[in-house]
């Protein structure tokens, strides 16, 4: 193959032309590299790999690949790159680990040139030398890089970087030597071609796999990354440490980021999922793009500018199965169509607004605030710059302070931390959140937990801890238990009592009195008796309640008694009212000849109403004591939404979390998900992590619950033989040793271990604090002057 010369800094006299196009594709591409006079492009793919000229007017097909009647798999591409010294070279990354050169200066219909197969796994990425034409690099699944010479039959480097996969691999344009890679744990390596043993320099540069870089054309120094964080940097490498100079935040994973041709602050991105489209981005306004290209209908896979010294030329490949020409000029411009308002509060409540100026001066009518003018005016101008094509726009920016005292925020904080949502019973939990929001003086708050404990809990389980408080068998009142019958009895009736009598030897009674709303029980050592499994029902009246109403007890001799029914009138004629009337004889009988209540374990209940409060007969109960959960569910949905749209999205979630399946299906899910999101942010606004974390955890909507899951992988190398522990344990599976041994006491460490960066010996923390209080050097004997921060 012939050396071809170096292509000038200046455009050749065949000026580039053409306009906005697109072809139809075979099948989805995967990658597309242009040849260095920008008159052909190449586009690969599993089941595609064709040239394609670039003419004024369309793209036309010049030569297939894929030859033969069954195409190996080194015809599947998962990259590929066109040399820019040599017009007729061309390398494809297979997916199945070959690295495979193409000449096309080869006279048979076949072009492949040479084959390389040393990689174990996907070859994701190949990148030739830009000034050697013979060196070519990869980069693999199988974690490792390797440097091939063109003229010999195998790699002559490989470099390991003792980590994941291998994402991007990227000669430096202006240092011979470096070329880059970014790797899936989010870290990125400088390595020289001339020590394949230990990279250079490695940064953590993304959290989470790092998915491409791009050296910058003019300067040297700079090195952009996109990863899945959705964030695309550029990193200073001249410094001693890389440091972060820029980042933009996108709105998808960056799949491929490639800087623009004489634009410093430029570079354009696309994404590998959910987001279709591809941004120009001003590194110096991260947050808008500069320009947008929205042709594509499915995910971008491969974008490269059509000459290294025309930015007017892009061009892309997309899972479409498209190939697209676009012009800058054609491009949507976002900035045109951005709001130039904007409104914020503040963590306690001050509200920042900004505006165009024009708006704010125009409002001459304004009337002053009390206290003077809390506007803060300040404008945003920037010189005029030849280059800088964004929209011109100057903004005033008011702050509107609050009055500290009326919108304090303590609350929040405190509700926050002394609530409970888990770990106890619900009734307990509802008391305990209600005493809560009572000592914070938030009164309807705490009536709503009461009610909520009230309306799900089990009445026949409902009980208030207190001095005369204690309900057995017979308290199954819950109504009388949280209210005062002296407020629902007041201008009512006459005077009425009902008596129930079970024995002579003892008597336990239940009395209400005026002003008095609790309900006393002398037999604390009542135990249920044996075959009960229902919730007594009470009825106010004049008429008799069988004695099985409030006791379920299987008889020895069961005998037919005679039924008492209640009378179908409401109000009927009256008994003489006795003292202490006696249960009839039968009953007593009954009492006396069943096996489980004895003579001494008889009672005698009496119910003696508040003056004033008529007990009328009637023929159906006052309330319902089998009210199932969902009866309560509507209108403890519109209570959760009523407070969320007050503000108060912690009564909400917290509501919904101890509620849990008895609320949850009532309230659709996204509803759920923006409670969640608006009080997690709210936490951690104040600082509140462990309250945000239990928040999380307690949540069943699938979005909340995977934002603690995230990036909490932590990969352990060992640090005898440097290779990648596995999590069974402490003891390397390759070298037999432990790994984690602190290099003070020469013991395993099983919890908190620290170590150093430049030496990677470390420790327990205690120990290796106290050893670097006394000195400076690594008390592994390696000579390094470790440094605790």
């Amino acid at each position: 193959m012939e050396k071809m010369s170096r292509v000038t800094t200046a455009l050749s006299s065949n000026t580039i032309s053409g306009r906005t196009m697109f072809c139809h594709l075979d099948a989805p591409a995967n990658a597309i590299s242009v040849c260095r006079d920008a008159t052909q492009v190449v586009v690969a793919g599993r089941n595609i790999f064709k040239i394609y000229g670039l003419e004024e007017e369309q793209f036309v097909e010049k030569l297939n690949l894929r030859v033969g009647r069954k195409p190996s798999l080194n015809f599947s591409c998962a990259d590929v790159m066109w040399h820019q010294m040599e017009e007729n070279l061309l390398a494809t990354a297979a997916t199945n680990g070959a690295v495979v050169t193409w000449n096309l200066g080869k006279p048979s219909r076949n072009k492949q040139d040479q084959l390389f197969t040393e990689h174990k796994r996907t070859v994701n990425k190949v990148c030739f030398h830009p000034t050697e034409v013979y060196m070519l690099l990869s980069g693999s699944q199988d974690g490792f890089m390797k440097c091939f010479d063109l003229r010999k039959k195998e790699s002559v480097s490989t470099f390991s970087g003792q980590s994941e996969s291998v994402r991007d691999v990227q000669f430096s344009m202006k240092d011979y030597f470096t070329f880059a890679a970014s790797f899936e744990n989010g870290n990125v390596q400088l390595w020289d071609i001339r020590r394949p043993d230990r990279y250079e320099r490695m940064f953590t540069a993304h959290t989470g796999p790092v998915f491409c870089c791009d050296w910058h054309p003019d300067d040297r120094g700079w090195l952009a990354t996109g990863g899945r964080d959705k964030m695309v940097k550029v990193w200073d490498m001249t410094t001693n440490r890389a440091k972060e100079i820029y980042c933009v935040q996108t709105i998808a994973s960056v799949a491929r980021v490639k800087w623009r041709p004489e634009r410093k602050f430029h570079l354009a991105t696309c994404s590998m999922m959910v987001d279709h489209n591809i941004y120009v981005w001003d590194i110096r306004r991260p947050f808008i793009p500069f320009a947008t290209f929205e042709e594509h209908k499915d995910v971008t896979t491969g974008i490269v500018w059509r000459h290294q010294h025309d930015p007017h030329f892009l061009l892309s490949g997309s899972k479409d199965s498209t190939l697209y020409q676009h012009m800058f000029k054609d491009a949507t411009r976002p900035v045109d169509k951005a709001n130039p308002e904007g409104l914020c509060f503040g963590l306690l409540g001050d509200l920042a607004f900004a505006a165009k100026e024009s708006l704010i001066s125009s409002d001459a009518n304004r009337k002053p605030y009390p206290g003077g003018d809390r506007r803060y005016p300040i404008f945003f101008f920037k010189k005029p710059d030849p280059t800088e094509q964004f929209a011109h726009v100057s903004s005033a920016l008011s702050v509107f302070e609050t009055d500290l005292d009326s919108n304090r925020m303590d609350w929040f904080v405190k509700t926050a931390q002394l609530y409970l949502l888990s770990g106890k019973p619900f009734a307990e939990l509802c008391d305990h959140n209600a005493k809560v929001a009572q000592e914070l003086k938030r009164p309807q708050v705490s009536t709503t937990w009461t009610m909520l404990r009230i309306m799900f809990s089990d009445p026949a389980n409902l009980t208030t801890p207190g001095p005369n408080h204690n309900l057995s068998k017979l308290g199954t009142l819950p109504l009388m238990n949280s209210f005062s019958m002296k407020e629902m009895g007041s201008g009512m009736g006459t005077e009425s009592r009902l008596e129930r009598s079970k024995g002579d030897s003892r008597q336990d009674n239940i009395h209400l009195e005026p002003g008095n709303s609790h309900i006393s029980n002398n037999n604390e050592e009542n135990e249920e008796t044996e075959g009960s499994d229902g919730q007594a029902e009470y009825m106010f009246g004049d008429a008799e309640l069988d004695d099985d109403d409030l006791y379920s007890v299987e008889h020895d001799n069961q005998t037919e008694e005679q039924e008492y029914a209640l009378p179908q009138e409401a109000f009927q004629l009256r008994h003489e009212i006795m003292d202490n009337p006696s249960a009839p004889e039968h009953l007593q009988q009954d009492k006396a000849d069943s096996p489980h209540v004895s003579g001494n374990e008889a009672e005698v209940t009496c119910l003696t109403p508040i003056e004033s409060f008529s007990l009328i007969s009637i023929s159906q109960p006052l309330y319902s004591p089998h009210l199932p959960a969902s009866f309560f569910c509507p209108i403890v949905r519109e209570m959760l939404s009523y407070y969320a749209e007050q503000g108060d999205v912690q009564m909400a979630v917290s509501v919904l979390i101890v509620l849990g399946d008895r609320i949850r299906k009532e309230i659709d899910d996204l509803t759920q998900e923006h409670w969640y999101m608006s009080y997690i942010d709210l936490l951690q606004r104040f600082e509140l992590w462990n309250v945000s974390n239990e928040v999380i955890k307690l949540s069943t909507c699938s979005a909340i619950t995977c934002l603690n899951q995230t990036s909490t992988t932590l990969h352990i190398n060992c640090s005898n033989c440097k290779r990648p522990m596995s999590n069974k344990g402490w003891i390397c599976d390759r070298c037999h040793q432990c790994a984690s041994v602190c290099a003070v006491c020469h013991h395993v460490v099983k919890g908190l271990f620290v170590w150093c960066q430049g030496c990677s010996h470390g420790g327990h923390l205690e120990h290796m604090m106290n050893w670097l209080k006394s000195s400076a050097h690594c008390p592994a004997g390696c000579g390094h002057l470790c440094e605790y921060t």
